[in-house]
């Protein structure tokens, strides 16, 4: 089983060992990961018959990874670039580049004889990532499926920063200009965002894979073919290729226990520390499973005694 916690949304898939997907499912966050990471977990439970299956290893990625790890006891917590690249080298041996845009950053990911050799990872622009056209959508009434039936448009959108843009949207909602023509726009201001941010000074060869949820919008696509003049390849897995990548890699772990479901009522809860053994004074979570402390990081120093605090 994989999981992977977005800032957005959490997805989680069950494959076989030959990467067939058995069960998958996808939900939004809502600020909370461990009862996203539940509800997902007890989603995918009811469509697989566990009469006859068993699930022995689980990998955890995305931004609350660690956390979600721990309290799932996972075999397995990767970051997001080892999860991706994983699932999508296999799916795609030859493969070159992969455009990843999620909730909260855009990466890109350069590949050599399926071995990363570059990376780069943008999180200063807030108008170009996946939470920006979620929050878009939502604000403007538009479905984001609707986001495939726009076409090209010459209006220009000031592509700053999320603030910016979406004053320049208001701006031309006053002026007449259709929801559809505007969020055309927003494409490829997205687009051009993260070319300009994210690959500028990048040797971006084919084959490219375009993994995370923007990539379901075939208008996304199509504009950052257009500014890259090359061609992405979409998988129709695409949003699920992080937790796809993180369950083969809990499966290579070789180490196995099976996975108990009942996590209905389990709960993790954090409290705050401060360590003043030395200058810093760092400030430690420490990291509390079904009331029973577990863990504790934050410590920049080995001057806080995790074993004596436990």
């Amino acid at each position: 089983m994989g999981i992977d916690v977005g800032t957005s949304h959490t997805k989680g898939v069950i494959i076989d060992k030959y990467d067939n997907i058995m069960s998958s499912c996808c939900m939004e966050t809502l600020g909370n990961p461990i009862i996203a990471a539940k509800r997902v977990i007890l989603k995918m439970k009811n469509n697989i018959d566990l009469s006859k299956y068993k699930v022995m290893s689980v990998g955890v990625t995305g931004f609350a990874k660690k956390l979600v790890g721990i309290f799932l006891d996972s075999q397995v917590i990767r970051n997001e670039i080892m999860a991706v690249s994983t699932s999508v080298i296999k799916m795609y041996p030859g493969v070159r580049c992969i455009i990843d845009i999620g909730g909260e950053d855009s990466k890109i990911i350069i590949i050599n004889n399926g071995k990363i050799v570059d990376m780069v990872m943008n999180t200063a622009c807030s108008a170009g990532i996946g939470n920006f056209l979620f929050n878009l959508s939502k604000k403007m009434g538009v479905s984001l499926s609707d986001f495939s039936n726009f076409r090209e448009t010459n209006i220009y959108i000031a592509s700053r920063c999320m603030i910016y843009a979406w004053s320049d949207l208001l701006d031309k909602l006053q002026m007449g200009y259709s929801k559809e023509e505007i969020l055309a726009s927003v494409c490829k201001m997205v687009s051009k965002n993260y070319v300009n941010g994210v690959c500028k000074g990048k040797n971006i060869r084919e084959p490219i894979v375009f993994a995370g949820g923007v990539s379901n919008y075939p208008t996304i696509v199509r504009c950052l073919e257009k500014e890259l003049d090359k061609r992405i390849i979409v998988n129709k897995n695409s949003q699920l290729l992080g937790c796809i990548g993180v369950a083969m890699l809990a499966r290579e772990s070789k180490v196995e226990k099976e996975f108990n479901f009942d996590i209905k009522n389990g709960s993790i809860e954090t409290e705050m520390i401060s360590c003043n053994n030395c200058d810093k004074e760092c400030s430690i979570v420490t990291i509390y499973k079904n009331n029973n402390l577990i863990d504790a990081w934050g410590n920049k120093c080995d001057k806080f005694d995790k074993v004596k605090n436990m």
